[in-house]
């Protein structure tokens, strides 16, 4: 080597030189500090957490200028994201007085401020710390363990702040004087302060702990414990910290340790941190007799009582003082434990450091005055725990009560350095780092100033992960040192100012640092720039001074006293050192290294910032790298590493480009070449210069050329990488002759084998071939291939492997031939090689391997290294997986398809025999698929990853994802979804991850009205519905504005009356406004029906209140449209009417909010009108806010607020509402709530609380809501006695009873729901029995329970007696038996109920009490409900049956004994009430038949009304049968929307005269809106809970007035939307983002009634109730199929149909959506075309629009597939590329078009013979083997159907094309050269690469495989074929070579 190059090797460049300042300095200026006290106040609150104007502004300002200077400090880390990807920035914390700012800035300086933090007091110290949250304390689980929350923590004196990222903040008190703070990876470690100079007083006490921890901020702060090894009592014991000598130095999270210095014995000491486990803080508490001593056991007295007196200011002296042994003394929030000593003479912590020193035993320091407690305990001033002089910090936080704090957190002994005879004093450690070295060695360093060296420690885990084991310590001189974490080494500064770089212990190089501070820029410093503060003072965080008293010490900022020595800066060394003699200005310190970042501080005060410079930028140099650092043993390693580093980065070092060349030449170096002397290598340029012409440094001096030079440039590097270029080919450059260069084999060239890796040539030659063939799966790593492909070439020849030289050819048929100078290794030299044992002779080939796991031949495992050859892992495992069907190959770590490489491992025992790995039958293919796509996303592999694999490769993992395309499964997680191009499923997939909060309805289903409308619309109501999907729901007509009309009331209504001639002015406007009363009954029924239709339609704005349409009952009189109003006082008009439909109005509006809106409480009060008239509806926008879930974020002093008002409508609302939205809970607060409004839940003894009788039926049924199903015993007895509670003396609860009685009897059926004969524990209320007498009467029973006092006296005014009164018992008995036996099919109670049948009977039941009778018999036996008339009529008992009239009778029948009219009542009620029961039976269903049952009842109820015999049985009943058959309809065509009953309905809207009453027209439209629930989106359910929701909301017993309470509380009929539930499906395309139309094929599970069946429905549409249903598929052939499969569970559909019902699809290539061509005929062109018939050519560039929308294609048909003016031959590439992009399209594979493009272009080289790389052939060999694979053949028998992957005409093309040129090649004079080859002869060049192709395609042996064969002698094809078979050569492959190999071709005559 020359000296020049030398000189160069051992300086190292440092790049990036910037002068540095802290940011936070500048920003520090600016900011509003201490001057601006009074502005503070201003500053917005991210940029102050706190002010203290208290403080004068003299005193501010002083405090300003002297301290500032002395208080800066900062610290730096790299940059964190909050995503968690890499970013390369630094953080910088700086403090300066009490401000903390925090700033991020990438390296080029843009910083910028963060959060800058201002607090009281000055800061002592700010740090980063991250506290993880165990999962019991944050309210969501995530599913991971532990959240981390990162904080930033503010040390001040008396606490500290954290503030958290999220910004949350903390503040925690201090309860002693903290001297450090230290982040460690559970939260936070303080250090106490102890002053050191503590006098002992006389009775000796045990010393209070010094450290302690804080696991998160609302934690406590407890002392932290230590375990010490077996010490001096010979047993491993837990025991406080309390040793003041300890001072923590360094901690450190990962590993998590600690190091602390001993200030008496001088010694460093490492321990392991961790959190204790139960049995050491068992031990710890209840520490009792194995103390040391017997004095110790004499008493047990607490620390807490002491302290207590402390605080309180009498002296302890006198109290008998004991130790603290016993911890249970603590007060809670004291923080600062007792501690216990072992032994009153030493220390524990000195005893336990010395038990590992020689100094054993010795009691060189007596353990007294090194106990730690207060030191004037006599004095009678108020004692503090802490000693610094303005300790504040102990009567504050002391309380009564006692009880142990626990310790958190524990530490192990790890290791302690050895003593040496000369320790010096403060040998304190100032600066404490862990390194790696560059083969990942751990290394703690640690540097003690005062002797000027830094002691580097090797630890490492222990085998078992569990501890870490400490080395030997190594010593380096040094005055300073920092790690460069990025590159794995570290700085250190030597004594005489060089900085050298260091790995590990290895020294690595002088750092050259160029353009330190140039003396001009140290002139023009002389004068301190006012702009920094900190010049000319010495750098903040190092005084000077050597002797730092205790008081200063608490005002330092680095958390550790560093002790700079400023003696030696002068020595004469500095000067000596020609780097800095002329500067004048040398590196005085290191400080802030991140990453490969570091400071240096210079003694002028300036810092600069250098950056130390990567290992090595290049992927494949770095690659190269890590594969010999695996495998080279860890020394040897890191020298390599050293000498490339030294090469790489000397100054003036080489580009990126030829940063491949220097390694070359550097790697060969080092395995003893000569470089300079092997021709390829000397003409490697480090220039990156692109012509070699100004590359070599030895260039001849003469003018004149000569021949050499164009030798020279023949056998060039440029020339040979020209030549191969693709451009050469292009232009038809005729290869130049090379002559061989006159001295190549004149002169062999010898290895040295005395250099580093010259043993373990063989070793790294294996690996770099290895990484070849890694790089071989990357086909965007080509030249690196070449290049490295050169290196191997000539490391193969010198170590003479034939096979790897022929592997090479064959590969590289051009690079091989070029170069052919061999270097000579000695025999003798060859046995010192170190030849590892997984150095195979055969060279390992990735597609070989492939190659033969398609021929189903048998594999060897594929020898890899871990971390360098993960594509090779992933591509091997994915073939074994797909291609050889073996599930378990990528199940665990060790797969035996692979061999892992280490360095110096055995031979692994995993070598399986061959056995041939067949294609596993056991699992179905589809699985298969299906594992490795999921398996492939697991491992991060993406589409970016799959495009840059090499086509042929890639096949097997397109044909998985292609067949996964066609069948993905719902479920998958989106990456498995953006991989297999379903970007339909991947967007649902997203969607669900979306927080349930966010309404993710999303854009899609948002209403997007054109505001225009007429503006009288807009108050209705109704006009946020979503009218794109109801739109699509029903196209075909306008029934959705129809409904609307019908349903609004905002508008007048028109009031139609002729004035008759004889009626006077004044009788005609009366008239009018009676008409107008009548309609305004109407009116007020309206919004019970709004509210269904608009349910859960709208999301509100959180800054607008709520529109509520105003209810308008007024009307319009033709024909001159005059105002009609009932207030003109002309007729009467009940009081109060309008009070409950404006209740029915503010629901209505409510019930449009959707229950994932974002709302709080907030919001809900700011709704609250300001008029008192609105108040109704406010209550009834609460209970609707209840409702849908909302009112659970009420706060509860608004509840209560709301209660206090008195208002009787806002209490009933609130009180449903909060119920409804607890349903189920038996919440205790809500309890309570409601007990306060029933008396019967009050104790006896309470005060009579006024509670209105409707405020009490709704707390009733309250609690019936919040106890539903629980069967609550307390809760079922009451309202059981409620049911049949009497009239009181004074009047109380005599009117309205039948409500009350009613709602007792829901709620107890709600409380014990569905729960039948098997209440627990309740046998002995004899509810049925009880229930049956309320339902049939009889004596009452006597009062039980507490209620007894009230109920003594009789009523004065009701005359009741001690008999059960059924008029008011009956209807609740008969529902609870109902709900209390739900669907148990119980007969004997469903046999109470039966209708009787015998007149006498029936004349004491009142008919409207069958209709519940029946209902709740059809009830209890539901199964036996069937939808057809002849079950309704079954119901009817046999005497009505015989003697009613028929619903079609004209003249009555007559009959002297039998009450014709209780006959008639009869028969149509318990009619209504099957019907009803059917109704239920069949919700939400739209089931056909019992629709058609129903219409037939309802349309054979309204003939009745019109037939003369209406009379007998009363209108008004058969207009109440009506009504129940119009809602049973509703109920069972829920939401659907039907046209049938859209037109009875809205025919019973325009009837209003007569016996319509209010409460019909509630029924009809509640029908109405049923029809339409939720805009079409929603359905009923038929689950227990919904049906008694209904019950109640639906009670066949209508309101006759507005203000009608008394049988039943009006509110209670919005509980329907409790049984209301998602159902829509709506497909959405996912590439316009529309909603469209689809076809579902739905699956039902079998059932008793049908057998399994499917059903296909055109989505939009309602689904069936879920558990019905088995799957869901949507059909193709216009969509891709898509399969939701329910048997796994119904989550997923729900939160599908929850979220908007959302379900993308796409559509298929080719296809139109439904809308665009309902009838499939316009798609019809696209299948005529892909049954490839001859048009297939025809097809035009232009039409590809129909069949895709990627933009890329457009492009390519655009520019590959238009023909231009004069084409030529062209014509037949472009018809070609348009029948590929066709065939891609159709088939829906557009990634394959590549593959297709490629094949096509490799063929047409080989055809032009112009193949220099085998590459490509080697892919088309592997497709081709793809297809024929056996695995293949069975995929594609077993489901024929299958979409083509590949078209089945271009391969068998492009094979005979491929085989017609290698025969005519053959043909051609080929078949010398390849004799030539077969021989071992030398081949003519021009040939190689033709014969390299033949060779690839046909699998030919090499000839060392031949001769071993001993094909040599063969005589006839037969022999050979035999001999052929070992080597798995094809057939066909054979027949080419047998004349060859048997020399007479005429025996091939068999």
């Amino acid at each position: 080597m020359s000296d020049h190059s030398d000189e160069r090797a051992t300086m190292i460049a440092a790049g990036d030189l910037q002068e540095f300042a802290p940011r936070g300095r500048e920003h520090c200026r600016r900011h509003p500090s201490a001057l601006t006290l009074q502005l503070r106040r201003l500053q917005p609150a991210s940029e102050l957490c706190s002010s203290d104007g208290a403080a004068g502004l003299v005193g501010s300002l002083r405090e300003v200028t002297i301290h500032e200077r002395q208080r800066e400090s900062w610290q730096l880390r790299k940059g964190v994201s909050d995503v968690g990807e890499e970013v390369d920035y630094d953080e910088e914390l700086y403090v300066a007085s009490n401000m903390v700012i925090w700033s991020k800035g990438s390296k080029n300086q843009a910083s910028t401020v963060y959060k800058a933090f201002t607090v009281d007091s000055p800061v002592l110290q700010a740090l980063w710390c991250d506290f993880t949250i165990p999962q019991e304390k944050s309210e969501k689980a995530d599913g991971s363990d532990e959240v981390v929350e990162k904080c930033i923590c503010i040390l001040q004196n008396s606490c500290i702040n954290v503030h958290s990222i999220e910004g949350k903040d903390y503040i925690a008190a201090l309860p002693f004087q903290v001297a450090n703070v230290w982040p460690t990876k559970y939260g936070l470690l303080f250090e106490r302060s102890s002053s050191s100079h503590e006098v002992p007083p006389s009775p000796p006490r045990e010393p209070l702990p010094t450290m302690f921890s804080m696991l998160h901020p609302l934690d406590e702060i407890t002392p932290l414990v230590c375990k010490s090894g077996a010490g001096m009592f010979g047993s491993a014991r837990v025991q406080y910290v309390a040793d003041y000598t300890l001072r923590i130095v360094f901690l450190n999270a990962e590993p998590s340790i600690v190091m602390t210095y001993d200030t008496v014995q001088s010694l460093h000491t490492v321990w392991a941190l961790r959190r204790v486990k139960p049995e050491e803080q068992n031990t710890v508490l209840k520490f009792s007799e194995q103390m040391g001593t017997p004095q110790h056991m004499a008493t047990s007295s607490s620390l807490t009582a002491h302290l207590r007196s402390l605080s309180k200011g009498d002296s302890p002296v006198g109290s008998p003082f004991q130790n603290y042994s016993s911890l249970h003394s603590q007060s809670r929030s004291v923080s600062s434990p007792s501690m216990q000593s072992r032994s009153p003479s030493i220390s524990n912590m000195a005893a336990l450091s010395r038990s590992h020193s020689p100094a054993l035993g010795v009691h060189s320091f007596s353990g007294v005055q090194r106990f730690n407690f207060s030191s004037s305990a006599q004095s009678p001033k108020r004692h503090s725990i802490t000693h610094s002089p303005n300790s504040t910090s102990s009567d504050s936080f002391l309380i009564t009560e006692t009880e142990p704090i626990i310790p958190e957190l524990c530490i192990d002994h790890l290791w302690t350095e050895t003593v040496t005879n000369m320790r010096e004093k403060n040998s304190q450690a100032s600066k404490v780092f862990i390194t790696t070295d560059l083969c990942g060695q751990k290394f703690l360093c640690f540097l003690v100033e005062s002797q000027l060296q830094l002691r580097c420690v090797k630890f490492q885990e222990s085998n078992d992960k569990s501890q870490l084991i400490f080395g030997s310590v190594t010593n380096i001189q040094a005055k300073d040192a920092a790690p460069v974490q990025g590159i794995d080494t570290l700085l250190v500064l030597e004594g005489s100012g060089n900085l050298v770089l260091y790995s590990g212990v290895v020294r690595v190089g002088k750092v050259f640092i160029p353009g330190l501070p140039a003396p001009s820029l140290t002139m023009s410093n002389q004068m301190p720039r006012p702009s920094t503060p900190l010049d000319s003072v010495s750098t903040p965080s190092k005084p000077l001074n050597k002797h730092l008293g205790p008081i200063e010490e608490g005002m330092l900022l680095s958390p550790v006293p560093e002790l700079r020595d400023t003696s030696k800066i002068h020595d004469s060394t500095y000067i000596e050192d020609c780097t800095f003699q002329q500067l004048g200005t040398f590196i005085h310190a290191l400080r802030d290294p991140v990453h490969n970042r570091v400071t240096l501080e210079l003694s002028n005060n300036t810092m600069v910032r250098i950056t130390i410079p990567e290992i090595a930028t290049s992927e494949l140099v770095k690659k190269c790298l890590q594969g010999i650092k695996a495998i080279l043993p860890k020394e040897i390693a890191v020298q390599m590493l050293v000498k490339w580093y030294n090469a790489y980065n000397a100054p003036g070092g080489p580009s990126y480009h030829s940063e491949w060349n220097l390694f070359v030449t550097c790697l060969m170096n080092m395995m003893g070449y000569n470089t300079e002397r092997l021709s390829w290598t000397r003409n490697l340029d480090f220039e990156g210069s692109l012509s070699p012409v100004i590359a070599p440094k030895k260039a001849r001096p003469s003018e004149t050329g000569s021949d050499e030079d164009w030798e020279y440039l023949l056998s060039s590097d440029y020339h040979r990488n020209f030549e191969s270029h693709p451009v050469a080919k292009a232009l038809r450059l005729d290869p130049l002759e090379v002559l061989a260069p006159k001295d190549d084999f004149s002169q062999s060239l010898s290895l040295d084998s005395s250099t580093l890796l010259f043993t373990h040539i063989p070793a790294v030659f294996f690996v770099l071939h290895l990484i070849y063939e890694e790089l071989k799966l990357n086909s965007l790593m080509g030249e690196g291939i070449r290049s490295l492909v050169v290196v191997l070439v000539q490391l193969a020849r010198d170590l003479k492997l034939e096979a790897y030289i022929d592997y090479y050819y064959r590969d590289y048929p051009a690079l091989v031939k070029t170069s052919r100078q061999t270097c000579i290794i000695d025999q003798v030299q060859t046995g010192f090689m170190h030849h590892p044992s997984f150095f195979s002779a055969e060279p390992p080939s990735i597609f070989q391997w492939l190659s033969s796991c398609l021929k189903g031949g048998g594999v060897q495992p594929y020898p890899y290294l871990p971390g360098v050859c993960e594509r090779s892992k992933l591509v091997v495992l994915s073939v074994a997986l797909y291609i050889l069907g073996d599930e378990n190959a990528v199940s665990n770590e060790a797969s035996h398809y692979l061999c892992k490489i280490t360095s110096g491992q055995r031979k692994q025992q995993t070598e399986q025999d061959d056995s041939r790995c067949s294609f596993s039958h056991s699992t179905s293919v589809s699985s298969l698929a299906e594992k490795l796509v999921i398996w492939m996303t697991n491992v991060g592999f993406t589409l970016r990853d799959l495009e840059s694999l090499p086509f042929g490769v890639a096949l097997p993992i397109r044909d998985a994802i292609y067949y996964c395309r066609e069948q993905p499964a719902s479920d998958w997680p989106e990456a498995v979804c953006l991989l297999i191009g379903r970007q339909d499923l991947s967007k649902q997939a997203c969607e669900g991850n979306l927080q349930k909060g966010k309404s993710s309805v999303g854009p899609v289903l948002s209403s997007d009205i054109p505001s225009g409308t007429e503006s009288e619309e807009d108050e209705d109501g109704m006009n946020d519905m979503n009218e794109e999907v109801m739109s699509l729901i029903w196209s075909e007509d306008l029934r959705v504005q129809e409904v609307r009309r019908l349903l609004q009331s905002a508008r007048p209504v028109r009031v139609n009356v002729v004035q008759m001639p004889e009626a006077s002015d004044h009788e005609y406007i009366e008239e009018k406004e009676n008409r107008l009363l009548q309609l305004c009954q109407r009116t007020m029924a309206l919004p019970v029906g709004r509210g269904m239709f608009t349910l859960f339609s709208y999301h509100p704005v959180p800054t607008e209140q709520l529109p509520i349409p105003k209810l308008n009952l007024t009307g319009r009189a033709p024909p001159r449209n005059t105002t009609v109003d009932l207030n003109s006082g002309n007729i009467d008009v009940p009081p109060n009417m309008a009070c409950w439909a404006s209740f029915h109005n503010g629901v209505a509006a409510g019930l449009k909010i959707a229950p994932a809106s974002q709302i709080d409480s907030a919001w809900i009060v700011y709704n609250k009108p300001k008029i008192a008239e609105l108040a109704n509806e406010y209550a009834g926008f609460l209970m609707a806010l209840g409702l849908n879930g909302h009112l659970t974020k009420l706060a509860t002093l608004n509840i209560h607020d709301y209660l206090t008002k008195g208002h009787e409508m806002t209490s009933i609302g609130l009180l449903l509402g909060v119920s409804a939205a607890k349903l189920g809970t038996m919440d205790m607060a809500i309890t309570r709530l409601l007990s306060i409004h029933i008396p019967a839940l009050l104790p006896p003894t309470s005060t009579e609380l006024d509670v209105p009788h409707n405020v009490q039926v709704a707390a009733v049924i309250g609690i019936g809501l919040v106890y539903q199903g629980t069967a609550h015993r307390h809760t079922a007895e009451v309202l059981l006695a409620e049911i049949g509670r009497p009239p009181g003396p004074e009047m109380e609860y005599c009117t309205d009873r039948e409500s009350y009685s009613l709602a007792s009897g829901l709620a107890l059926g709600m409380v014990c729901l569905g729960h039948g004969s098997n209440l627990i524990g309740m046998s002995d209320l004899n509810v049925p029995e009880q229930l049956y007498q309320y339902m049939v009467g009889g004596h009452r029973r006597f009062q039980a329970g507490m209620h007894r006092e009230k109920h003594k006296s009789p009523s004065y005014q009701i005359k009741e007696g001690d008999t059960i009164n059924v008029d008011v018992t009956c209807p609740g008995a008969t529902l609870a038996l109902a709900m209390i036996y739900l669907k148990t099919n119980n007969r004997s109670i469903a046999d109470w109920l039966q209708a009787p049948d015998t007149m006498y009977l029936l004349d004491f039941v009142k008919p409207e009490f069958l209709l519940l009778r029946t209902l709740a018999r059809c009830l209890i036996l539901w199964d036996d409900i069937l939808p057809n008339s002849k079950w309704v009529n079954s119901n009817v008992p046999q005497i009505i049956r015989e003697n009613s009239i028929s619903l079609h009778a004209t003249e009555l029948p007559s009959s002297e004994d039998l009450s014709l009219e209780t006959l008639a009542q009869a028969h149509v009620y318990i009619i209504a009430g099957a019907c009803l029961s059917l109704g239920f039976r069949f919700a939400g269903s739209e089931n056909l038949a019992a629709f058609k049952c129903l219409y037939k009842y309802a349309t054979d109820f309204l003939k009745c009304l019109s037939a003369p015999t209406a009379s007998i049985t009363g209108h008004y009943n058969l207009e109440t049968c009506l009504s129940v058959l119009l809602l049973s309809l509703a109920m069972v065509m829920a939401g659907s929307g039907n046209l049938k009953v859209l037109q009875l309905c809205r025919f019973m809207h325009k009837k209003t005269g007569g016996e319509m009453n209010y409460g019909f027209h509630l029924a009809h439209h509640m029908a109405l809106g049923l029809l339409f629930l939720g805009g079409g989106r929603y359905s009923l359910s038929t689950s227990n809970s919904s049906i008694a929701a209904l019950l109640c909301a639906l009670y066949p017993h209508f309101p006759v007035h507005s203000t009608d309470n008394r049988y039943h509380l009006q509110a209670l009929r919005h509980l329907y939307v409790l049984a209301a539930e998602p159902r829509l499906l709506t497909p959405v395309d996912v590439d316009s983002n529309t909603p469209c139309y689809a076809l579902i094929e739905v699956t039902y599970k079998g059932t008793q009634w049908y057998a399994e069946a499917t059903e296909e429905l055109m989505a939009p549409t309602l689904l069936p109730e879920l558990h019905l249903l088995k799957q869901i598929r949507v059909k193709g052939p216009r969509y891709w199929e898509l399969l939701i499969d329910l048997t796994k569970g119904t989550n997923h559909l729900k939160s599908i149909l929850s979220k908007g019902g959302v379900l993308y699809v796409k559509l298929r290539a080719g296809q139109l959506s439904y809308k665009e061509d309902p009838m499939g005929w316009r798609s019809l062109l696209a299948q005529t075309v892909t049954h490839r018939n001859s048009e297939a050519r025809a097809f035009k560039p232009e039409a590809i629009s129909a069949f895709t929308s990627d933009p890329a294609l457009f492009s390519f048909a655009d520019y590959f597939c238009k023909p231009t003016v004069n084409m030529g031959q062209k014509q037949e590439i472009l018809d070609l590329f348009s029948s590929i992009l066709y065939e891609c399209v159709t088939q829906e594979n557009p990634e394959m078009l590549p593959t297709y493009i490629a094949i096509d272009q490799a063929v047409r080289r080989l055809e032009r013979r112009e193949m220099s790389e085998t590459f490509e052939l080697w892919q088309i060999k592997l497709v081709l083997e793809f297809f024929s694979s056996r695995s293949h053949q069975e995929r594609m028998s077993r489901n024929p159907n299958r979409g083509l992957f590949m078209n089945s005409e271009f391969l068998p093309v492009m094979k005979c094309t491929i085989d017609n040129t290698l025969d005519q090649w053959l043909q051609a004079g080929g078949d010398v050269s390849l004799h030539s080859y077969l021989s071992g002869q030398p081949t003519e060049e021009s040939q190689l690469s033709m014969l390299a192709c033949f060779l690839i395609y046909h699998s030919v042996p090499t000839p060392g495989q031949l001769a071993a064969g001993g094909l040599e002698g063969s005589t006839s094809f037969s022999e050979l074929l035999l001999k052929f078979k070992q080597l798995n050569m094809p057939v066909r492959a054979l027949l080419r070579l047998a004349p060859l190999l048997l020399r007479n071709p005429q025996s091939m005559v068999l």
